[in-house]
């Protein structure tokens, strides 16, 4: 289930956020937790099984959403949580979902699954 980030979940979502290649450094990682909570344009939200095992952040910029961020628990890949967060990411935001440099790869290989499904 697609729950919009709270502040009361900030060390839930950083440890989430950490598992991004560019996340790693304390400092960024910061950094990009202040955008989400500050920026109205800059939305996170956490992906909850159990337990929270995912995170995906956007950034609204017109009629588009990037996808910023996206990341699932090691523990809990390989089981369609990642295309899940994506279908339900689209069905929440009013706009047209596009990838960034980071995320595009995965969003590509989610677009070659549904086709082959």
């Amino acid at each position: 289930m697609l729950i919009p980030y709270k502040p009361i979940n900030q060390k839930i979502a950083m440890g989430l956020l950490s598992f991004m290649p560019n996340e790693k450094d304390v400092k960024k990682l910061l950094k990009t937790m202040e955008r989400y909570e500050n920026d109205p344009d800059w939305k996170l939200y956490l992906w909850k099984e159990d337990d929270f095992v995912g995170v995906a952040g956007i950034s609204i910029e017109g009629q588009f959403a990037y996808l910023q961020h996206l990341c699932v628990n090691p523990s809990f890949r390989q089981e369609g949580i990642g295309k899940m967060i994506l279908h339900e990411l689209r069905s929440v935001i009013p706009c047209e979902l596009l990838p960034t440099k980071e995320t595009e790869a995965f969003m590509l290989a989610c677009q070659g699954e549904e086709k082959t499904s």
